[in-house]
C-alpha cells in the first residue's frame, strides 16, 4: 500500500515541563511547530472565568492566575496521593491537589465560575489533545495514531495511566516507549554510517521533572536496551525549587517578610529563577530581578554559576550515582561505552556535563542531536514504522528492519510465605517477556491463596509497590502438596498480566494489573468531558473571532468616514454598537455577526 494512503501517525514526547510532537514526512522526521511558532509547547493547562488555555497561552498567564494554572501533571500521573514525592510537591505548587476515595490525586481548580476536579490523566490528555491539534493543522488531516514516550523508570501504573490519557485525548496509542530508547533511535539513525558495527550508547536524559539513564546496544538497526536506571522525581524543576527556596529565604532576611504563602509572588520568582538557570548554562553569572515582588517591594539579586552548583550539588551527584548503577546493572565497564548522548533541557547544565566527563575519564559527550527534540524524533520514527509509513529502505537501516527491545525497569514478583518478596521478572529483563514460578501452600487444607503482585527491589513486601491482589480457590490438601504456577507476562508497552493456576484442579485466575488505573467508566466519562471542553473551546474561539471581526469593522469604519459629510451619524451609530459591545463581551457568535450586519446596513443606507 502507498504510504500516502495510510493514516498519519505522530510521535509525542509528553514532558513534565514541555511537550514536543513530530511526524514522518518526505522520508524524514519533521518537528512540528505550534501556533506560536515554537518547536516545543509548555505542558501547562489554565482555567479562567471564560475559557481553558493550553500550552503557551496557559504558561504566559501563570503569574496572574497561579492557583488555576496546572503544570507538572506528569509528576502525579499513576501515583498514589500518599506517595512521599506527591506530598513533597504539593507544598510547592500554587494549585490545590487532594485525593479521591481510591487515594489517587485530583487537581482542584475554578473553571468558568465552578469548582472542578481533574485527574492527572485528564490534564495530560489536554496537553496531548493540544499536540494532536497542532499535528492535524500541520498535516492537514485527522490524526488518531501516536507513539507516546514515558521515562524509562515509569512503573506499570504510570505507563498505563499515560495510555489512558491518550485515550481521553482521542488518540490510539500504538505503543508506549521509554524516552531514552526513543532518543537512542534518533541518535542511531542520524549517526548511521551504513556499516553493521555495534556501538554501546549511554543515553543521559535529564529533563524538567524526570531523570533516566539507559545503556543501549545499537547494531544494524537493532536497538537493545541492556539496562536502565533513573528517578521519576528528579529534573530541572527540582533545580528551580532549590533556587526559589534560597531566594525566598534571602527576601525574608533582607525585608523580614515571608512570601512563601503568596502564589503570585512565588510564581513570578520561579519564572525568574528558571530564566536565570538557563542563562547560567552559557554565562558565569546573571541577575534575578522582579519588580514589586511582594507588597510593592522590588527584588534584585546576583546569581553566579558556582552558587547554582552549590545549591544543587547533591542532586548532580545523585545523577552520577544513577549512571554508575546503570553500568553495574548492564555489567559494562566505562571503557565499553562508545558514545554518551545528552538528552533533555537540563543536560545542558555545565556542571552536569563536567561531572559526566570526569566519570568517564574525560570522554567527550555527544551533542549532535537536539536535546529538546530527540525523544519526539525517535517516537516519530517508531510511529512511522508501526503505522507502515516507512520501511528500512527509507530509514537507510542496513541489513534488517529497525527492531526495538526494551527492558522492565523494576523487578516484579509476589509475596511469598507472607513476608518475602519473591521475584518472578528481575529488573532489566528484555520485554516483551513471559516468566513463571511454582509455589505451594503453607497450611493444611488451605481453601484459597491470596496473590499479591509487587514491584520493587526490597526484600520486605511493605517496602515495594503493591500492583494488585487477587484470590485463587484451591482443592484442599496437606500443606506443601498443591502446586501453584504463577505466570507473569509483560507486553512491549510494559503492561503486566498475571495468571495463577492450581495444577491439581486446573483452576485458574488471571488479572491485568491496573493498579492506579482509571476505571473504564471513569475513562468514558473523561472522554465525554474532553469532547465537551473541545466544543466549548471551539465555540469560545469562534466568539472571540466574531467579536474581533466586529471591532475591526468599527475601526475601519471610523477611518473611512473621518472626513465624510455623514460622519456624525456614523459616529453615533458606531458609539451605539461600541456601548453594546462593552456590555455584551460574552455574547454569542450570531449576536456579534448580527451587530456587524446591522452596522453594514446602516452604512449602506446613509451612503
Amino acid at each position: 500500500m502507498d504510504a500516502k494512503s495510510l493514516k498519519p501517525a505522530i510521535g509525542i514526547d509528553l514532558g513534565t515541563t514541555y511537550t514536543c510532537v513530530a511526524h514522518w514526512k518526505n522520508n524524514r522526521v519533521e518537528i512540528i511547530v505550534n501556533d506560536q511558532g515554537n518547536r516545543t509547547t509548555p505542558s501547562y493547562v489554565a482555567f479562567t472565568d471564560n475559557e481553558r488555555l493550553i500550552g503557551d497561552a496557559a504558561y504566559n498567564q501563570a503569574a496572574l492566575n497561579p492557583i488555576n494554572t496546572v503544570f507538572d501533571a506528569k509528576r502525579l500521573i499513576g501515583r498514589k496521593f500518599r506517595d512521599e514525592s506527591v506530598q513533597s510537591d504539593i507544598k510547592l505548587w500554587p494549585f490545590k491537589v487532594t485525593s479521591n476515595s481510591d487515594d489517587r490525586p485530583v487537581i482542584v481548580v475554578a473553571s468558568k465560575g465552578e469548582k472542578k476536579q481533574f485527574a492527572p490523566e485528564e490534564i495530560s490528555a489536554m496537553v496531548l489533545l493540544k499536540m494532536k491539534q497542532i499535528a492535524e493543522t500541520y498535516i492537514g488531516s485527522t490524526v488518531e495514531d501516536a507513539v507516546v514516550t514515558v521515562p524509562a523508570y515509569f512503573n506499570g501504573a504510570q505507563r498505563q495511566a499515560t495510555r489512558d490519557a491518550g485515550a481521553i485525548a482521542g488518540l490510539n496509542i500504538l505503543r508506549i516507549i521509554s524516552e531514552p530508547t526513543a532518543a537512542a533511535i534518533a541518535y542511531g539513525l542520524s549517526n548511521d554510517s551504513g556499516t553493521p558495527g555495534m556501538r554501546n550508547v549511554l543515553v543521559f536524559d535529564l529533563g524538567g521533572g524526570t531523570f533516566d539513564v539507559s545503556i543501549v546496544k545499537i547494531k544494524a538497526g537493532n536497538f537493545e536496551v541492556k539496562a536502565t536506571a533513573g528517578d521519576t522525581h528528579l529534573g530541572g524543576e527540582d533545580f528551580d525549587n532549590r533556587m526559589v527556596k534560597y531566594y525566598v529565604d534571602e527576601f525574608k532576611k533582607k525585608h523580614n517578610k515571608d512570601i512563601s504563602s503568596n502564589p503570585k509572588a512565588i510564581r513570578r520568582l520561579r519564572t525568574a529563577c528558571e530564566k536565570a538557570k538557563r542563562i547560567l548554562s552559557s554565562s558565569g553569572e546573571t541577575r534575578i530581578d522582579v519588580d514589586a515582588l511582594f507588597k510593592g517591594i522590588d527584588f534584585s539579586a546576583k546569581v553566579t554559576r558556582p552558587k547554582f552548583e552549590e545549591l544543587n550539588g547533591d542532586l548532580f551527584k545523585k545523577c552520577m550515582e544513577t549512571v554508575e548503577k546503570c553500568l553495574v546493572d548492564a555489567q559494562m565497564n566505562k571503557n565499553a561505552v562508545d558514545d554518551i548522548v545528552m538528552v533533555g533541557g537540563s543536560s545542558r547544565i555545565p556542571k552536569v556535563q563536567q561531572m559526566l566527563r570526569e566519570l568517564f575519564n574525560g570522554k567527550e559527550l555527544c551533542k549532535n542531536i537536539n536535546p529538546d527534540e530527540a525523544v519526539a524524533y525517535g517516537a516519530a520514527i517508531q510511529a512511522s514504522i508501526l503505522s507502515g509509513q516507512t520501511s528500512n529502505d527509507m530509514l537507510k537501516v542496513p541489513h534488517r528492519d529497525l527492531a526495538l527491545v526494551e527492558v522492565t525497569p523494576l523487578s516484579l514478583g509476589v509475596v511469598s510465605r507472607g513476608h518475602d518478596m519473591s521475584i518472578i521478572i528481575p529488573r532489566n529483563t528484555p520485554i516483551p517477556t513471559k516468566m513463571n514460578k511454582s509455589y505451594t501452600t503453607v497450611y493444611d487444607d488451605q481453601p484459597a491463596v491470596e496473590i499479591q503482585v509487587l514491584e520493587g527491589e526490597r526484600a520486605n513486601p511493605k517496602d515495594n509497590n503493591l500492583l494488585g491482589t487477587f484470590k485463587l480457590d484451591l482443592t484442599p490438601a496437606p500443606r506443601g502438596v498443591p502446586k501453584l504456577d504463577i505466570c507473569f507476562s509483560m507486553d512491549a508497552n510494559g503492561i503486566l498480566n498475571v495468571t495463577a493456576q492450581d495444577e491439581t484442579s486446573g483452576k485458574e485466575k488471571s488479572i491485568r494489573v491496573t493498579s492506579g488505573r482509571l476505571s473504564s467508566q471513569d475513562i468514558e466519562r473523561m472522554i465525554k468531558e474532553a469532547q465537551k471542553f473541545k466544543v466549548e473551546d471551539e465555540e469560545y474561539r469562534k466568539k472571540t473571532a466574531a467579536k474581533v471581526d466586529l471591532e475591526n469593522y468599527m475601526l475601519n469604519l471610523k477611518d473611512a468616514v473621518k472626513f465624510s459629510h455623514s460622519s456624525l451619524a456614523y459616529k453615533r451609530k458606531i458609539e451605539e454598537v461600541q456601548q453594546w459591545l462593552n456590555v455584551n463581551q460574552l455574547a454569542q457568535v450570531h449576536e456579534f455577526e448580527k451587530k456587524k450586519d446591522e452596522l453594514a446596513r446602516f452604512c449602506s443606507q446613509v451612503l
